[in-house]
């Protein structure tokens, strides 16, 4: 895996724009593919992969303009607390945590999509 900057629901890892599809798609599939090989991945792997998961989440919720529930706990700070846990937490979490991110991040990139219809972009 890559150490390079976070994925954003608008920026590529160059640092141009691109379309919200290629890059967030990508960075879906990369936790997808970690979550089903996640025992090869070494403990910095899996932090940093949730770690830009995060970031990309609050992004992408900035950006559509959603705020995490109220009534329930964000699953965002779970995703945290299970970065940070890397010495203890089972693989299994870290494979869990990684598909829960790549579904919230898949959910922000239909809502960011039906906004720009919305939008007539």
């Amino acid at each position: 895996m890559d150490d390079g900057p976070p994925y954003s629901i608008l920026n590529s890892a160059n640092g141009r724009q691109a379309g919200p599809l290629s890059t967030t798609t990508d960075f879906i599939f990369e936790l997808v593919r970690a979550a089903n090989d996640i025992g090869n991945l070494t403990p910095f792997e899996k932090r940093r992969l949730l770690e830009r998961a995060v970031k990309t989440i609050r992004e992408g919720r900035d950006q559509v303009g959603t705020a995490p529930s109220k009534t329930e706990p964000d699953k965002v700070v779970d995703l945290e607390t299970i970065a940070a846990s890397i010495a203890s937490a089972p693989d299994v979490l870290f494979g869990h945590a990684m598909l829960e991110a790549a579904d919230m991040i898949r959910t922000l990139k239909k809502l960011d999509a039906k906004e720009k219809v919305a939008r007539g972009e």
